[in-house]
């Protein structure tokens, strides 16, 4: 198709024009730049986070498995594309990296985590303020709350906020990290995303959305006193009106005619240790149970108890290699008391995920004074680990690394039958533990194809994969110039397409998606039911074709580890259905964290069969009360909307999107084929080959480029990528004269109506570029008069369907004016635009000023009960004194009736004083409102063509 100048600066405005809130075509450029499967609800949950410009945030609480990260993922793409670049994005830690490969890999944002290494080393590097830069920001909750100054100190433009049900407890006092956070952060636009909003008591409820605007609802005591009986149908319809504009949720079962879900189901090997294996674990857990331990000073004994138990029900070799690194470091540093490094040293050497645990579990280590006892007691407890660490070396065999054959025999046979890869994913907690399966695989007949996957993955087969992968995609947009990146690519590719299966740590395998794994293998099984899920969630995920298969491992000699597999397996129901544990369970534990405590302190404490049994009994009891069903019930009448209307709505949403995305992707491409002219070499309409550099944009090298949907080896072109950006400003920025355009109906494909009625006549059309400014958004509208020498007036959708026409020029007008009617034209549409700001506005306007007259009844409430309860005890003060059969006890009836009349007196006065103040409040943030919906308005002409349709 051939274009002109003309074409390329209408379709490079129309590329990068800014649209209002609440315009489907609000993410029209996140949608072109973003390497994903488009799915319309996440495109509706997107929008609804855009819904109005004076919104504080909002609370995107789809179920599990819907994609929160997309939807967040798209609103962040579109803040970027507005040049809105503070983002902070507060996640678990385990989910750090997961969040930097989505954002990376799909949205092609530059992304930073920030932890204690990585902020110290910027901090070296000169950057005094290592939250303040020019890329997202991650980091976990932990460390924004222990950063809390830094953070402060940012204007963010929007902060992100996953797993946001650990704030719901933000109204307790209590809750140190979410008050920390909330104070840090008000004023900060935010989106928070959980799947479970509600779990325990309404009251959550109004913690996550006060963390988001303070002016929804008033204070606690209000909300108690009006939301406390929901049974009453105006005092629901009232709470939900309220929480409408804030919170959006989808169900799964409303959109699966667009994501597609398969079932999960387990594989149970039990296994029974040899005589030595059940030895060393007695000898090791009754260590642990010691009441007083010189090795493990309080302030770390209960996280380094639990990864000591973890690498002990791992393999004989992983706790092997801990007992005599703390044997060996202890003995070492006897003498100069620096038993806290010894600890952390000899255990993250193996458990690479000690620090994001230890980040969870925030245990502080108070410094430990050794006496001349407490010293021969450590030199004791150094011989025991020794003796044990002995013991350990000379088990060559694990039971468990047996039943591991006989368990992928038996999946490998499951997942050949329904037609699934012969691929597996065997996760571990212990490095040494994997190198031990390494060789146990190696030795049999699945030693084909094994990949390891780790924290450093520095092994010989790991570099030599990385070798291979940088010469093949060498010049691509695949290679980012990370090492880490690139090495975790490179591995996950070669798995994909020749390996068979991947041995992986815990903190290897985050971030990572394996859709084309059916088969998961927990040779060593967290307690923490969400890490669990995380696992699963690698291969059970959307584009997973097949069932997947989950197999686990239980020691038949030990009580405590069949009742925790009896929980995570029938309570939370992890390993069989279709979507895994659901919402409201994993939301009843918060993070995990607690139910892990919980576990590990059945282990530490009892020692006999009934006792653990009993312990468990106990703590099956207590999760029926935490997991709240009541409030299951209230969560889905409070956020959930009628299926029949979401699924209309996204069906119209997915078709609307879906076009958007479409026509930008070839406004996109028709203005590099023009732009670039001989640089380069268009293979097909989604890709080509750039010839030539161009001085302007050094970092676009020579090569293939195809839009980010292709899944061919090229750089990813998108509207963000700088060779784009640099075309797209050459095209609007390029001054055109008036000129005469012809176009050609003939090379169309297809039939348009209202062209073939234009074929011979010619006409005037004029383009120009209305903007709308205000402090909270900017808005462009490109406008279009047009009319065919006859008076005929085309209206904006016939001029820009002409325009998509192939076209050429051919001169320069003089000697003829515009005529006038196009201008007049030109001017009706911009007043009919402002006419329409002005209505969209008000109703903005309207929303708010309704809220804050809601909060500021809300402030009144508790107020005037206080008034009530004094005239109640007036009443009876009254009647008691009327009641009275003495003289001496109406006088002090009375003297009491005075004296309560005196403090209603007294409360009046403050009501109106405090009824005063809060109004008062109430006109300054109506003000605020107001100064955010000031306008400034510009026109400018981009072009006149005098236009001939042939």
């Amino acid at each position: 198709m051939v274009i002109t100048d003309y074409h390329t600066k209408y379709f490079a405005h129309e590329l990068t024009r800014r649209f209002p809130s609440d315009d489907k075509g609000k993410l029209s450029s996140a949608l072109v730049d973003a390497r994903v499967d488009l799915n319309p609800h996440q495109v509706d949950a997107a929008l609804f986070a855009f819904r109005s410009p004076l919104a504080k945030g909002a609370l995107l609480a789809d179920e599990v498995g819907l994609g929160k990260t997309i939807e967040a993922g798209l609103v962040l793409s579109q803040k970027w594309a507005e040049r809105k670049r503070r983002i902070l994005i507060i996640v678990p830690a385990n989910l750090r990296k997961q969040w930097y490969q989505e954002l990376t890999e799909k949205f092609f944002l530059p992304c930073r985590i920030l932890e204690s290494k990585s902020y110290k080393e910027a901090q070296k590097q000169d950057n005094r303020y290592p939250f303040n830069c020019e890329e997202v920001v991650i980091c976990s909750y932990a460390f924004a709350a222990n950063k809390d100054s830094d953070v402060q100190d940012v204007p963010w433009d929007l902060v992100v906020i996953d797993e946001a049900h650990r704030l719901r407890n933000v109204y307790k006092p209590q809750n140190i990290t979410a008050n920390k956070l909330k104070f840090v952060l008000a004023g900060r636009e935010k989106l928070l995303l959980t799947a479970t909003p509600l779990q325990n008591s309404l009251l959550e409820l109004y913690g996550l959305i006060s963390f988001i605007d303070e002016h929804t609802f008033g204070n606690l005591k209000s909300f108690r006193e009006q939301f406390a009986n929901l049974n009453q149908d105006q005092v629901f319809q009232t709470l939900k009106a309220r929480l409408q504009p804030l919170c959006h949720r989808t169900l799964r079962r409303q959109v699966e005619q667009y994501v597609p879900y398969t079932k999960r189901f387990s594989i149970l090997e039990r296994f029974t240790p040899d005589d030595n294996e059940h030895r060393l674990y007695e000898m090791v857990s009754e260590y642990l149970q010691r009441d007083n331990l010189q090795a493990l000073p309080p302030g770390q004994r209960t996280l380094t108890t639990l990864v000591l138990r973890k690498l002990l029900a791992s393999s004989t070799f992983a706790i092997a290699g801990a007992l005599q690194s703390m044997a060996k470091r202890l003995q070492a540093r006897l003498e100069r008391h620096d038993l806290t490094e010894a600890m952390a040293d000899a255990i993250e050497e193996d458990y690479e995920a000690f620090e994001s645990t230890a980040d969870e579990w925030q245990e502080h280590e108070p410094p430990v004074i050794l006496s001349d006892q407490d010293k021969a007691a450590l030199q004791q407890e150094i011989q025991d680990l020794q003796g044990f660490a002995t013991l350990a070396a000379s088990i060559n065999e694990n039971a468990k690394g047996r039943s591991l054959l006989t368990a992928l025999r038996t999946a490998f046979a499951k997942a050949k039958a329904i037609g699934a890869e012969q691929k597996a994913i065997i996760f571990t907690e212990s490095r040494k533990t994997q190198h031990y399966l390494l060789t146990l695989l190696g030795q049999s007949e699945f030693a084909e194809g094994i990949v390891l996957f780790n924290g450093s993955n520095n092994d010989l087969g790991s570099r030599q994969i990385y070798k291979e992968w940088l010469a093949e995609h060498r010049g691509s947009d695949r290679v980012t110039g990370s090492p880490t990146a690139d090495m975790r690519s490179a591995l996950v590719d070669y798995f994909r397409e020749k390996g068979h299966i991947m041995i992986a740590t815990e903190a290897g395998a985050e971030g990572i998606n394996l859709q084309f794994c059916s088969l998961i293998v927990n040779y060593d099984l967290p307690w923490n039911p969400q890490r669990i899920e995380q696992r699963i969630g690698r291969c059970h995920r959307y584009g997973q074709k097949h069932d997947v298969v989950v197999v686990n491992f239980l020691n038949t000699k030990n009580k405590a580890d069949e009742r925790v597999y009896e929980l995570l397996d029938q309570k939370f129901t992890l390993f069989d259905g279709v979507f895994g544990a659901s919402d409201e369970v994993l939301g009843a534990i918060e993070s995990g964290v607690d139910f892990e405590k919980r576990i590990s302190a059945i282990y530490h404490k009892c020692r006999k069969p009934e006792d653990i049994e009993e312990a468990f009994n106990k703590l099956q009891e207590e999760l029926k009360y935490e997991i709240n069903e009541t409030m299951t019930l209230t969560q889905r009448k409070l956020l959930e909307h009628f299926d029949d209307e979401v699924r209309d709505k996204l069906r119209g949403l997915k078709d609307t999107a879906q076009d958007s995305q479409n026509r930008f992707e070839r406004l996109l491409m028709l203005l590099t084929k023009h732009e670039l002219g001989a640089l380069a070499y268009f293979t097909t309409e989604q890709a080509f080959d750039l010839l030539a550099p161009l001085p302007a944009v050094p970092r676009a090298p020579l090569g293939r480029y195809e839009l980010p949907r292709s899944t061919n080896e090229a750089h990813f072109y998108r509207l963000g990528h700088p060779l784009a950006q640099q075309l797209v400003a050459q095209a609007k920025n390029r001054e055109l004269p008036p000129a005469e355009v012809v176009f050609d109906y003939s090379q169309h494909e297809g039939r348009v109506t209202v062209l073939e009625n234009l074929q011979g006549q010619s006409g005037w059309a004029m383009l120009s570029c209305f903007s709308v400014e205000s402090p909270v958004q900017g808005e462009d509208y490109l406008l279009f008069s047009a009319a065919t020498d006859e008076g005929q007036t085309l209206d904006q959708d016939t001029v820009s369907r002409l325009l998509r026409l192939t076209g050429e020029v051919r001169g320069p007008i003089s000697g003829m004016s515009v005529p006038r009617e196009l201008v007049d034209d030109t001017f009706q549409q911009q007043r009919q635009i402002q006419r329409t700001i002005e209505a969209r506005n008000a109703n903005f306007f309207e929303a708010e000023v309704q809220k804050l007259d809601g909060w500021a009844d809300d402030m009144k409430v508790t107020l005037e009960r206080d008034i009530r309860e004094m005239d109640r005890q007036i009443k009876e003060a009254r009647r008691a004194a009327t009641a009275a059969l003495t003289l001496q006890a109406k006088l002090e009836g009375q003297k009491q009736l005075k004296s309560l009349e005196a403090q209603r007196n007294q409360k009046r006065r403050a009501l109106f004083d405090a009824q005063d103040e809060v109004d008062q409040r109430r006109e300054e943030l109506i003000k605020e409102v107001e100064g955010k919906l000031k306008q400034r308005i510009s026109m400018k002409q981009l072009f006149v063509i005098r236009w001939t349709l042939s």
